[in-house]
């Protein structure tokens, strides 16, 4: 088996894997949000319904994220010769969109229940047990999610687990609120309101954390430094490289494309650049992780705009450089 059908097997079974565990995350919000429904209104929590709406639009969001991978694992077509990756980053933000829209729907429940006129019952005990519950799978799934995601380079299956964690802190101050209202006695009642509306801080700020990174991917903002230092120090190691200029790195799904400008001795042949060139592409692909594709320019050694440009400020010279 080629090397590159290696590489295009081993993103398939990343990609069922990232589509499991987004499955498993369906699930899990499908249940609690029943179990946190029925236990908010038997139990007379306005913190547990406020959990349990949250849950429901969790549900809705891990579809989201789920045709976001599904769509964005699809090969490259006539239509989209560089693939389908952008609808990863496009489902990630309409993640961080519904969090905000879930932390303004609990704040207005939970400001209704704060300063209503309506008597407020103290929550039922067992619904600290539901809580409990809550946290340790939303805890679970986060971490798991989160680790899947990084080494999948998805920022999709990452906002997903986040959106888990901020569920696990709303279920925490939830808990909180609840304890607050059982046991602090008359007057502290709407306790678990205020938890609620405490809690939609967090969430808020945890929609606006995944949204904006989203939204950076989408305008295809350079990926973290670290990216383009492997890939320039993979392909200086090349026999043939005598230096390397121009080199752009964007993301694209999972995967990165990569710009390179390399120079070699401009006494090589046609042929002999254009072999350096596949040398350096073949070597980034294999070893640069997440790297689809590499477009490479030749260009003479010290030949290059920017080369022409330091020597003729170095001799005094007005530079052409733009």
């Amino acid at each position: 088996m080629s090397e590159s059908a290696e590489i295009q097997r081993r993103r398939v079974r990343l990609t069922e894997e990232l589509v499991r565990n987004t499955l498993l995350g369906v699930l899990f919000n499908a249940i609690l949000a029943a179990v946190k429904g029925i236990a908010g209104v038997l139990g007379h929590s306005q913190a547990l319904l406020a959990d349990a709406v949250e849950s429901m639009l969790d549900v809705f969001m891990s579809i989201v994220v789920l045709g976001g991978i599904k769509i964005a694992s699809a090969a490259p077509d006539a239509d989209h010769p560089y693939g389908h990756g952008k609808a990863e980053p496009l489902a990630a933000m309409v993640v961080g969109v519904g969090i905000l829209g879930a932390a303004l729907t609990i704040a207005v429940q939970s400001l209704r229940a704060v300063f209503g006129s309506s008597p407020q019952e103290a929550p039922a005990p067992y619904t600290l047990l539901v809580l409990i519950a809550v946290v340790v799978i939303k805890e679970f799934l986060y971490r798991r999610l989160l680790r899947l995601g990084r080494r999948a380079n998805s920022t999709a299956v990452q906002s997903e687990a986040w959106h888990h964690r901020s569920d696990a802190l709303t279920s925490l101050a939830a808990f909180f609120g609840i304890l607050v209202a059982l046991f602090g006695g008359p007057g502290f009642e709407r306790a678990d309101a205020i938890a609620a509306l405490l809690s939609c801080v967090v969430i808020a700020f945890n929609g606006i954390r995944l949204l904006v990174p989203a939204l950076n991917e989408v305008m295809d903002a350079a990926p973290h430094p670290a990216v383009e230092e492997e890939v320039r120090r993979v392909a200086a190691s090349v026999e043939g490289v005598d230096g390397l200029e121009t080199c752009l790195v964007r993301k694209m799904g999972i995967d990165y494309y990569v710009d390179l400008h390399i120079e070699v001795n401009g006494d090589r042949t046609v042929r002999e650049g254009h072999d350096i060139a596949h040398r350096v592409k073949d070597s980034i692909l294999h070893e640069v992780p997440h790297v689809r594709d590499v477009l490479i320019h030749v260009e003479p050694t010290g030949e290059s705009p920017k080369y022409q440009s330091t020597v003729k400020e170095s001799e005094g010279m007005p530079s052409t450089r733009t």
